[in-house]
């Protein structure tokens, strides 16, 4: 259930953009296809309305009567940054406490509840949030509510439930961390790459620290962090603010605030060389990783930034993936993502080998490829291009009331400011090739990343001290 927030791989595409029409008729050979322009504001603006409870929790509904369901977000401001060795992957883990019982109801009560009414839920913990999700027919909304305020104000800590939990995360982090080698690898990278910031944990957390949690930490995490001046509600749907900010008000503000959690004071220091990690396990194809420091979600340089990303890794037409699989034949898939968070993170750039590849001759086509940017920039066709799917993947996601809660609550909580996302097509829109070139080489330091590679061995003997026992 862990995840990083990735909005570009959560978007489908949605052709909204671009193209144009064809000339029918006698008199219309004269004419050119004229590009449909992209819309810069976002249209909305004026059906949402937010409100700060008494005990601080930010309540933002954005009204829509397309169908008569509704989309409910917690967005809960804890992830890996805010733990500490020996309680590393405490965030996640209460991910998973949250279904499992409160003082008024046993554990698979919430899920029942709520599936017998028509909806359904899921939650996701990234190095910065951790967010749950609900989605329901209007006719449940009371209930919703109710079941929200519960395991927030009443959560159970039973002995025999937190040692089942701790069990389910453990497996979990093995199934999809040991046993999954870019996972491991990745790991790795991202430990290596922080030598001071607490991005350098992983969200599902380290293995001593999984068996070790006591009771104690758990309930202290909790307290400090879910608290409701500590979460963000965004509501959106069939609704009126005016019902939702009665029901926050009845359900929610009576629990009480806590003192603000203790902010991450550290800054991680610049990076001065290039660091490299080597992992040898068993494997069929050789992996290789490339993980930049990059900025905060908050910077400027966003927008351009994002559409870097999109025109070197986004697809088969992308520059990485016609160079390196396509032309090359130097790796079977190419891809990556920038880590848009609360505090400078990493963009990656990950390469799957064939069986047998050279990782040291895919590093260096790899250079090579993004010296290139760097010296000459992108095309006018790669720029229009990755404009086009940004824009349709931005459209797809407002189109639904859950598009709308996950980006709602993804510019309020990680971009500072929900409003920002009425105007993010037109950031979008203002981005030149010469701004894509500067994010390029503001980015592509060599000497401010960490570069991993998986080479795969035939070993039998266990490879970790998790394995071992």
């Amino acid at each position: 259930m862990s995840a990083r927030i990735r909005l570009a791989a959560a978007a489908a595409l949605l052709g909204v953009c671009g193209g144009g029409f064809a000339a029918v008729g006698v008199a219309a050979p004269t004419l050119t296809p004229t590009p449909t322009p992209t819309p810069t504001l976002v249209p909305g603006a004026d059906s949402i309305r937010a409100t700060t409870l008494a005990n601080g929790m930010k309540i933002i509904v954005w009204t829509d009567r397309d169908i008569p369901n509704v989309a409910l977000y917690n967005w809960v401001r804890v992830g890996s940054r805010n733990e500490a060795p020996g309680i590393t992957g405490l965030a996640h883990f209460f991910e998973h406490m949250m279904f499992n019982g409160t003082a008024r109801r046993p554990p698979g009560a919430f899920d029942r509840e709520m599936e017998a009414q028509g909806g359904a839920n899921n939650a996701f913990t990234s190095n910065d949030v951790t967010v749950y999700q609900d989605w329901f027919p209007r006719s449940a909304l009371e209930l919703v509510f109710d079941l929200e305020a519960d395991r927030l104000a009443n959560l159970s800590f039973d002995p025999q439930v937190i040692e089942s939990e701790r069990g389910v995360v453990f497996s979990e982090r093995r199934r999809s961390v040991e046993d999954d080698t870019g996972s491991f690898l990745s790991e790795q990278v991202q430990a290596a790459a922080f030598v001071a910031h607490p991005y350098q944990i992983p969200t599902i957390g380290w293995p001593s620290d999984i068996r070790s949690w006591r009771s104690e930490d758990l309930q202290a995490f909790f307290r400090t962090y879910y608290a409701p001046n500590n979460c963000t509600i965004v509501v959106v749907g069939d609704v009126s603010a005016d019902e939702i900010f009665a029901l926050a008000r009845r359900y929610f503000e009576p629990i009480p605030r806590q003192a603000p959690p203790p902010a991450v004071r550290t800054t991680e220091p610049r990076q001065l060389g290039e660091r490299r990690v080597t992992v040898e396990r068993r494997a069929q194809t050789p992996l290789l990783q490339v993980a930049y420091k990059a900025p905060a979600a908050t910077d400027p340089s966003g927008p351009a930034l994002d559409l870097l990303m999109t025109i070197l890794v986004d697809g088969q037409a992308s520059r990485l993936h016609r160079q390196l699989v396509e032309q090359q034949k130097l790796a079977i898939e190419v891809g990556g993502y920038w880590d848009e968070a609360f505090d400078p993170s990493l963009a990656w750039f990950y390469l799957t080998l064939p069986e047998g590849g050279d990782a040291a001759a895919a590093e260096r086509a790899l250079d090579a490829a993004l010296a290139a940017v760097v010296a000459g920039g992108v095309t006018e066709a790669e720029l229009g291009r990755a404009r086009n799917l940004a824009d349709s993947a931005f459209w797809r996601s407002v189109s639904t009331i859950n598009g709308k809660a996950r980006m709602l609550g993804q510019y309020e909580v990680v971009h500072g400011d929900y409003q920002r996302l009425f105007t993010a097509p037109a950031r979008t829109a203002a981005v030149t090739r010469e701004q894509v070139r500067e994010a390029a080489q503001s980015l592509l330091v060599r000497r401010q990343r960490t570069v991993g590679v998986l080479v795969p061995t035939q070993a039998t003997e266990p490879e970790t001290a998790d394995a071992a026992r």
